[in-house]
């Protein structure tokens, strides 16, 4: 597996037609692959290495909530925090980010390479 370059929490590998992503945040792991089989091989190594527990399907991680593998949302995060400061009575604000910027995804910002 290689480190991204940009992220050093991220690891990748990508054979002929297989992709594996492993997320490292301080003792939690993720890991998304093409195939099931790869997954569980790959468990199956980690826990030669080190004393893991295995979750099941991934639901939260770092406050975000993750539903069927493609859709993230930080809600209950952001509402967790508005009840923990008593904040949910709060008004809202305008971003002082102006409207018309265009958000894109850069891979090579990920990977360091535009090759995926």
């Amino acid at each position: 597996m290689k480190r991204c370059q940009s992220d050093h929490t991220i690891f990748f590998n990508k054979n002929n037609c297989e992709n594996i992503l492993l997320v490292v945040y301080v003792n939690d792991i993720v890991i998304t692959k093409s195939d099931s089989k790869g997954i569980n091989k790959l468990k199956a190594f980690l826990q030669t290495k080190f004393q893991t527990k295995d979750l099941g399907v991934l639901k939260y991680f770092l406050g975000i909530e993750v539903t069927k593998e493609i859709f993230l949302s930080q809600g209950k995060c952001v509402l967790d925090l508005l009840s923990e400061t008593d904040m949910m009575r709060s008004k809202t604000c305008e971003t002082p980010m102006k409207p018309e910027v265009k958000l894109t995804v850069d891979v090579a910002f990920f990977f360091g390479s535009t090759k995926v």
